[in-house]
């Protein structure tokens, strides 16, 4: 048989607020250990001259405090399983037992394993003085968040936030960091200090900025941040963004939008794809936001569509992006390495043909060439079609056969037009030396497609110096001869 195990919150700090039944039982306990020395109740056991032990040496011996809350439940587990039934371990935490305690969920998990007996005692928790100091009720809409693993995506305006175990500057820095990616830089948050604890209870009301310049914080430190339902702090949420784009395809919502089909916007999606291609090629990250915003919006189209049929939402799309990339990327979630970027793209495609077994697609049938999209344009396209038969083989040894292979397309091409052969096959011998002029990109690490958009951009810069040039000399392009306008480029290319 083992000891029983009985958990008891110590309050938020004032030795007035425990309760007759907590005080019962720590004065009947056989044993009393303390997750931390450092609160205010202690004195008061002092007085009652409890003997207490307390895990604060474990904080030091560890890194991190997952490591701290597992050392300490591991020490009591096996106190517990030493001892036997007539004695009774109390394990005493601040506040109160089943908020914001690791500890005591790690000892609810496993001693029921271990043939543990663990009875747990309320005590008052930190949020009943942060209800009654701050001033707020949590029936308006209320999270409870750990300063230790915060998120932007956790954070949610039109609730009351209470941001717990804020011990230093640099945790409070990182809350602060957190809260900036959704709040404005002056928006008005509260840092409580010791709630509840006569001569130490600070109350502070600070802009956001300022958040890690407060000083005391410490292991009675808290940030509230107070609901608002200002329009503006949602705009930046995803949720707000699902709305607004179902109102636009409600009934009450745009004409025009509701109109719209898969088919009907298919040519926007590529559309607001080449312009935020058009934003990077100018690195111009202003527009850049506004595209990415474009192409976004095409996105959450065609998802609410699919969400108004029943299909999927675009929460279902965002789940299976989730999953793919944490399936494909072993070396990061997983027990697998790669040492460098090839390494993780063997993976990748490791991963790849494993999801199409679990399909019952058996990647070995599947042709070399499967995985190309149809509508690719011509030019990427051929780049991907070389690319795959490269990889089981299907390829020149050197650069040195390619331009072979050009050079003798060149020469069918010169020869299809010098004897009049037809326009379709004038037309396939030109395809045939673009194909292999794609291939010579792949031999150099290119991407023939931004290859040629570079030197659609040069021609573009050479072709508008030649027109600023001629009208400067007041003369339009129809006025000027082929060896104006030659002379004209030469310059250009020496100075665009």
């Amino acid at each position: 048989m083992s000891a029983v195990l009985k958990v008891v919150g110590l309050g938020s700090g004032n030795p007035d607020r425990l309760t007759m039944g907590i005080v019962k039982t720590l004065q009947q306990a056989s044993q009393i250990y303390v997750r931390t020395k450092e609160h205010p109740v202690m004195s008061m056991l002092e007085e009652l001259k409890l003997e207490v032990s307390s895990f604060d040496h474990i904080y030091e011996a560890h890194d991190s405090f997952p490591e701290v809350y597992a050392s300490i439940a591991d020490r009591l587990l096996e106190l517990a399983s030493a001892g036997d039934e007539q004695s009774v371990i109390v394990y005493a935490v601040p506040g109160h037992p089943m908020v914001a305690e690791s500890t005591v969920q790690l000892l609810r998990e496993h001693c029921p394993q271990k043939g543990i007996s663990l009875e747990i005692l309320g005590g008052e928790s930190f949020l009943d003085e942060t209800f009654i100091h701050l001033g707020f009720d949590p029936i308006e809409g209320f999270q409870l968040l750990d300063s230790t693993g915060i998120r932007s995506s956790m954070l949610q305006p039109q609730l009351h936030t209470v941001i717990g175990q804020v011990y230093d500057e640099f945790t409070a820095s990182e809350v602060k960091l957190c809260l900036m990616e959704l709040y404005p830089d002056d928006y008005q948050v509260v840092v409580g200090h010791s709630l509840g604890v006569e001569g130490e209870e600070q109350v502070l009301q600070v802009p956001l900025f300022e958040l890690d310049r407060v000083e005391g914080y410490g292991n009675l430190s808290l940030v509230y941040v107070p609901r608002s339902d200002d329009e503006s702090l949602r705009q930046r949420t995803f949720a707000r963004l699902h709305e607004i784009v179902g109102i636009l395809r409600s009934p009450e919502g745009c004409p025009w939008d509701r109109e719209q089909t898969h088919a009907s916007i298919r040519k926007n999606l590529i559309e607001e794809t080449y312009e935020v291609l058009e934003t990077i090629d100018d690195d111009d990250p202003e527009h850049m936001q506004e595209e990415l915003g474009d192409l976004l919006l095409q996105i959450m189209l065609h998802s609410q569509m699919e969400e108004e049929e029943g299909t999927f939402s675009v929460f279902d799309v965002i789940q299976g992006l989730n999953d793919k990339l944490i399936f494909r990327h072993p070396h990061v979630f997983g027990e697998n390495k790669a040492k460098d970027a090839e390494a993780a793209l063997q993976n990748w495609d490791a991963m790849k043909a494993e999801e199409k077994r679990r399909k019952g697609i058996e990647p070995e049938k599947a042709s070399a060439l499967d995985g190309i999209p149809r509508d690719l344009p011509a030019l990427m396209k051929a780049y991907k079609l070389q690319k795959k038969a490269s990889k089981v083989g299907f390829d020149w040894d050197s650069i040195e056969g390619v331009f072979d292979k050009i050079e003798e397309e060149l020469g069918e091409l010169r020869q299809a037009v010098a004897e009049g052969q037809s326009v379709d096959e004038q037309v396939g011998e030109l395809g045939d030396l673009l194909f292999a002029a794609a291939n010579a990109a792949r031999f150099l690490d290119a991407d023939p497609e931004e290859a040629l958009s570079r030197t659609n951009r040069k021609f573009v810069s050479r072709f508008r110096y030649i027109e600023d040039v001629l009208h400067a000399e007041g003369k339009t392009l129809q006025e000027a001869s082929l060896d104006e306008m030659e002379t004209i480029w030469q310059r250009a290319k020496n100075e665009v």
